[in-house]
């Protein structure tokens, strides 16, 4: 433990009244000097970025993470302290190892300016930021700060389409002039396929006579077999047909551009907006990813249990299949209902006996007439 000097006032109190939190702590004042990894020793003099890019596709991280994870590491190594100079992009990329390992030591107090720069940025937003950060710092042998405070995120369930979207939007995909329209929708919502597995998608791994397709190294470089249903299967037949027939530059890609190249997630972004302006849905309730979700919820409409949904997203954690249960759970569903119909029939049982016991009121004055003496008769 730090031992105590100045009448009982931690060390680190009196550093900072000496301004040293703007630069790393003494060895003496944090405890331990820096821990360096073996691995930092042995690639010190190497360039930072290209050794880190190294171990994350080691890690088989997908393209989307990797560009998360650079973001984060550059704006990172890029924060300045006060003092010192601002570093251009090819400076930062071009540090080796060593160099790296020292800028970032999270006790020099760099990674609190960065922190303070993600302010304005939303919670999800910084999550991502932290995460690629504490990548690259467990990568050189640090750990975040204990101090680094997450801010919290608040509870966003899926939207997937209403069922008058959905069928204005099939209705308008089958109709469609882009022949792409109506095979990339009905893909989409039955086999729940990411848009990036979509465009990776192989004509080769599409067999109609099994209604299954192969998705070859999806998120997180896995493979794993998805189903579509015989009409499915027609539509895809149909693209086929059109697809011959078209100049195709991509021989092995299943879904073609006009250009005969294959298709992007751009490209499939834009066809979205496109049939979401001829179905009436506002552009931002209709991406392939609503589609997707729309799949998860219909195989839970229909019965399905949560792992076998999860096994047909690709959902690595069957937590991130959980959420669509908050969305339409028929147990649920079915439980709510049952609690309406036994409220309301308990009402109706309380009013058929409200209304008995008034007619029998009535019939016991009745009977009472009915019985009376009549005074001239006892004369």
């Amino acid at each position: 433990m730090t031992e105590r000097k100045n009448g009982g006032t931690p060390p680190w109190a009196a550093a900072v009244r000496q301004g040293q939190q703007n630069h790393r702590f003494d060895d003496s004042i944090v405890g331990h000097p820096p821990t360096v990894l073996s691995r930092v020793q042995r690639l010190a003099s190497l360039p930072w970025l290209a050794s880190w890019m190294q171990q994350l596709k080691s890690e088989n991280k997908s393209i989307h993470t990797v560009r998360s994870y650079l973001i984060s590491a550059k704006g990172l190594a890029s924060a300045t302290l006060p003092g010192e100079p601002n570093l251009s992009d090819s400076a930062i990329e071009h540090m080796n190892v060593q160099i790296m390992h020292k800028r970032i030591d999270p006790n020099n107090g760099r990674i609190d300016v960065w922190m303070q720069s993600l302010s304005h940025l939303a919670p999800s937003t910084v999550h991502a930021r932290l995460a690629g950060a504490t990548h690259l710092l467990k990568w050189l042998g640090y750990h975040i700060p204990d101090h680094i405070v997450r801010p919290k995120k608040g509870k966003h369930l899926p939207r997937p389409l209403e069922p008058d979207e959905l069928t204005r939007l099939r209705a308008v995909a089958q109709i469609s002039e882009n022949p792409l329209a109506n095979v990339v929708v009905t893909v989409l919502l039955q086999t729940g396929l990411r848009v990036s597995e979509l465009c990776t998608l192989d004509d080769r791994d599409v067999n109609v006579h099994t209604l299954s397709a192969r998705v070859s190294s999806g998120k997180g470089d896995k493979d794993r077999m998805v189903m579509f249903s015989g009409s499915g299967a027609e539509v895809i037949g149909c693209w086929r047909r059109h697809r011959n027939g078209r100049r195709t530059c991509d021989r092995d890609a299943f879904l073609v551009n006009s250009r005969g190249n294959r298709l992007t997630s751009r490209n499939v972004q834009k066809l979205m907006d496109r049939l979401a302006d001829d179905s009436d849905i506002p552009r931002s309730r209709l991406s392939p990813h609503t589609l997707r979700h729309n799949f998860a919820t219909g195989l839970l409409n229909g019965g399905a249990d949560i792992v076998s949904i999860q096994k047909l997203m690709g959902h690595t954690n069957i937590t991130a299949t959980r959420v669509y249960l908050d969305v339409t759970d028929p147990a649920l569903r079915e439980v709510y209902n049952r609690a309406q119909a036994n409220e309301l029939e308990e009402l109706l049982s309380r009013e058929r006996d409200a209304g008995t016991e008034d007619v029998a009121e009535v019939e016991s004055v009745e009977d009472a007439d009915q019985i009376s003496i009549d005074p001239a008769e006892l004369a």
